[in-house]
């Protein structure tokens, strides 16, 4: 399969690298200019639990293709759109013409309606996906980062296509186990809420590298989910379906904190990830957290803890895209 990354982010990165060890041909899209910047390799510091419970680092310089341009009539059979949430729309709006045959996964956090975040993206070429991976590009400009063994796809309301049934193959060869979500608009926002609570006591602390081990704070992360469910239920969510998801922010933080405390600073795939996310200009953090309490202000539910948050997130970002 012939496979472009919409742009270089973590995200794409991880699993640009890990389609192409599968044998599929991958290419990176990128602003004009990026090229020269970014150079014909990636340095790569990753911890790959595919087949490893505690996994495998890899280390190594990966040389990788990139393009500027994106003409309607490319000869991709896939394009994979993993983007911050609040730069979907753009993104969507640039690929719409640009679609061609493609399939394009759109694979990352959303907080609208997810037919409405993919604008005038073609619905029958579309395929809804999340990622479990995660780190950052270090000063050095090193990739470190996790890589979970699943990856998370679903439909809305409907089986999935045959075009959405190739996408999940091709994880599946790079070596994925493939997890359905059945509500998988309301895993997304459920997720989303999730992200809040822990994004604005990272925020907090400076970055969600500094969460890692911290009790305290991880009880405030949590008692912040947990303040959060109800802006779910206002939106309509049937929190019943999704009690994995949630289960998290009901049990009792007296005992959930120093278990999160202790698997943050001691599983190694757990630590590595918060670790990886220690630039405290990341700007994708901020926009969750304004995104989530906005939507709770328009719905009239109170969230005391994220808005005590709020002069952490208030100002503006300058993390990398």
């Amino acid at each position: 399969m012939k496979i472009l990354m919409f742009g270089r982010g973590v995200i794409a990165t991880i699993y640009g690298w890990v389609l192409q060890q599968a044998g599929h041909d991958v290419e990176f899209y990128v602003r004009p200019g990026r090229t020269a910047t970014y150079g014909d390799a990636v340095d790569l510091d990753l911890l790959d639990t595919r087949r490893r419970v505690w996994g495998q680092r890899v280390v190594e310089k990966w040389p990788v293709r990139y393009r500027e341009a994106l003409e309607p009539d490319h000869d991709f059979d896939l394009i994979v759109l993993s983007v911050p949430h609040h730069r979907l729309p753009e993104a969507a709006a640039f690929l719409s013409p640009r679609v061609g045959q493609a399939t394009v996964l759109v694979f990352g956090n959303i907080w609208t309606e997810p037919l409405a975040a993919i604008g005038a993206l073609p619905l029958d070429r579309i395929a809804f996906g999340f990622p479990r991976a995660g780190g950052g590009f270090g000063a050095d400009g090193v990739l470190l980062g996790g890589l979970l063994p699943s990856v998370i796809f679903g439909a809305l309301g409907q089986p999935p296509t045959d075009r959405e049934q190739a996408v999940r193959q091709a994880f599946r060869e790079a070596g994925l186990r493939i997890k359905e979500q059945p509500d998988f608009r309301g895993w997304l926002w459920v997720h989303f809420v999730s992200d809040a609570g822990l994004f604005s006591q990272g925020l907090r602390l400076g970055s969600l590298s500094k969460l890692a081990g911290a009790t305290g704070d991880l009880r405030e992360a949590l008692l912040t989910g947990r303040e959060l469910l109800p802006l779910l239920k206002a939106r309509g969510i049937d929190l019943r379906r999704h009690r994995g998801g949630v289960l998290l922010f009901r049990v009792p933080t007296w005992l959930m904190a120093p278990v999160l405390a202790w698997l943050t600073a001691h599983v190694t795939p757990l630590r590595v990830n918060f670790e990886a996310h220690s630039d405290p200009d990341a700007e994708e953090p901020r926009e969750v957290c304004r995104d989530t309490l906005a939507e709770a202000r328009r719905l009239g539910i109170a969230v005391p803890r994220l808005e005590a948050t709020e002069p952490n997130f208030a100002r503006e970002g300058t993390g990398r895209v």
